[in-house]
């Protein structure tokens, strides 16, 4: 099954525990198949350093590289502009252009659109409820 995951999704995974980090580690355990572009690979890694800065801690900048190995990448040809909050529209337009069944999200501005063509966006408690057994 081929999904796109948000940031809040990613960076909840990594640094807490529940549903978010059991679909990065359904996803590290080739359970499923993500896709991404650059463009969120760099948001996924700018917010991974401002949480590590923020943190002060003596975490890894790394952290996120073997999840990242697993991940697909997808060349963005789409560019459809639905979400309320514009910023957002990249993770569509993955799900789009790798023909994503999900887009695994927190972010209320994905969520109140539900579906988007043949795309379901829902919360990580709802994909791993359906999906994870």
């Amino acid at each position: 099954m081929k999904i796109v995951v948000d940031t809040n999704v990613v960076i909840s995974g990594t640094f807490f525990k529940g549903y978010p980090r059991k679909v990065i580690e359904a996803i590290s355990d080739n359970k499923f198949e993500a896709f991404v572009t650059t463009e969120i690979v760099a948001e996924y890694k700018e917010v991974v350093s401002e949480m590590i800065n923020r943190k002060q801690g003596n975490l890894d900048h790394n952290i996120l590289d073997y999840f990242i190995s697993k991940l697909n990448f997808v060349d963005k040809k789409s560019n459809v502009k639905v979400c309320r909050d514009p910023d957002d529209n990249k993770f569509i337009n993955c799900a789009l252009d790798s023909k994503s069944l999900f887009i695994v999200s927190g972010d209320k501005d994905l969520l109140t659109i539900e579906k988007y063509e043949d795309i379901e966006i829902i919360t990580a408690a709802e994909f791993c409820k359906k999906y994870l057994k």
